[in-house]
């Protein structure tokens, strides 16, 4: 029992001694930094965007009459040429209206050959009552005949005369409902027409939305029945990208984007318009640009979205540094900060106008005020003797990961120099000090 007593005391003094001596290191530990080299190489500017991949024309094709749809000839993925049949409405109503509307036309032909047989009945009347009439006026004037059956005969070939009238206009009336009805049977005979539905396009099948049996209604719009799109080896991305990228972008410029569906492999197109369209969300505005690609193997489906890279600028065997020594603030209070800054020649107003051209104004994101990106910055070069210097550089293009060096403004810097990029201190930070 005193045995183990004791190994219990000298396992807790060792456990003391070891804490102890982990304060005192902690207490005595400095800053510790993290560098990173200059260096020299090429620069590949791109911009990146997500984008969605379609078809270059895709139709919506839809029925124009309402009714039962009695059969369906194609399905998905289904190719298709233009004129091909590919639905069928039912058509018993829309034939009895045809039928119907052939027979109230040869009613009116029936009528309008009356109409004319009428007119000529009324004619040869029109003519005998005509002779009766120069002949009572002949007799009248020879005094063979009375006055009064002069009257007689005249009025008989007025009236005849009128009914002549009266049978043309029949016969015109007759003629208009000819007209009439052969349009409601031409209008009978394309609502049965409407009942066969063909492809507008050469093109595959991507949707179909009824079933045999369902019934469409296209009193209000019409339904879409299928969406076919064209030539699926020939498509497009529709990628939105930002308004300060837009003027790097032209017509013409190769890219290349990847998919979920083949992450290992990448695709290549052709920049083929920026749309002058805006579209406007929370303050940020974006442009569609359209890519066209070649599709030949049908691996690319319409819908997928699609990881576009397009490159816009390009630099080789320069001097660059890693982007995030551009955002590294030393462990400094700001009176150190501005003593060096003194120290070496770096003028104060000019780094904080570089500062707030990379920081954009106002807190809330729909009020969010976009500035251009810094042109200079100040970097810290790490000596061997473990002190630092500010120095001022001019930018070039990035990669996101690298900024090229134009020019060294203030102070010297050469490719294989150390640039902290990162410290990490036990002890409380100075005042108005920011960690990196």
């Amino acid at each position: 029992m005193k045995k183990n007593l004791k190994w219990l005391i000298l396992a807790g003094v060792l456990a003391v001694v070891a804490i102890l001596a982990a304060f005192g290191f902690n207490a005595k530990s400095q800053d510790q930094n993290f560098t990173a080299k200059v260096e020299r190489g090429d620069i590949h500017d791109v911009v990146e965007a997500t984008g969605t991949i379609n078809a270059v024309i895709t139709v919506q094709v839809g029925s124009q009459v309402s009714g039962v749809i009695a059969k369906l000839f194609v399905d998905f993925n289904s190719r298709v040429h233009k004129g091909d049949l590919i639905a069928l409405i039912d058509p018993a109503l829309f034939q009895g209206a045809v039928q119907q509307a052939d027979a109230d036309l040869n009613s009116a032909k029936a009528n309008l050959l009356a109409a004319r047989a009428n007119l000529e009945k009324a004619k040869a009347s029109m003519v005998q009552t005509k002779a009766d009439y120069e002949r009572a006026n002949q007799l009248t004037r020879e005094n063979i005949t009375s006055q009064q059956q002069l009257d007689l005969a005249k009025a008989n070939y007025d009236s005849m005369n009128a009914s002549v009238g009266a049978a043309a206009a029949n016969v015109t009336q007759a003629e208009a409902q000819v007209n009439q009805k052969a349009a409601a049977l031409s209008v009978a005979q394309t609502n049965l027409n409407y009942t066969i539905i063909r492809s507008p396009i050469d093109g595959t099948v991507v949707a179909r939305n009824v079933d045999v049996g369902q019934t469409v209604a296209a009193s209000l719009q019409a339904p879409t029945i299928f969406t076919i799109a064209q030539d699926l080896k020939k498509m497009l991305v529709y990628t939105k990208t930002d308004e300060s990228d837009v003027g790097n972008i032209m017509p013409g410029k190769q890219v290349t984007f990847k998919v979920d569906a083949f992450p290992k492999e990448t695709f290549h197109g052709t920049v083929s318009q920026v749309r002058m369209n805006p579209t406007t969300v929370q303050n940020v505005v974006t442009y569609d640009t359209m890519i066209e690609f070649d599709n030949p193997e049908l691996k690319l489906f319409p819908g997928m979205t699609a990881y576009v890279t397009i490159p816009v600028a390009t630099v080789q065997n320069v001097l660059k540094l890693p982007n995030t020594a551009l955002r590294y603030k030393p462990l400094m209070s700001p009176e150190e900060v501005m003593r060096l800054y003194a120290q070496y020649g770096i003028d104060e107003k000019q780094v904080e106008a570089s500062t707030q051209a990379t920081q954009p104004a106002g807190t809330p994101e729909s009020n969010v005020t976009r500035v251009p990106r810094a042109t200079t910055a100040v970097v810290w070069k790490w000596h061997p003797d473990n002190s630092m210097e500010p120095v001022r550089v001019s930018l070039g293009i990035t990669d996101h990961a690298f900024t090229e060096i134009t020019t060294v403004l203030k102070g010297n810097l050469k490719e294989g120099d150390d640039l902290v990029v990162r410290s990490i201190s036990s002890k409380p930070a100075a005042p108005g000090a920011i960690r990196r």
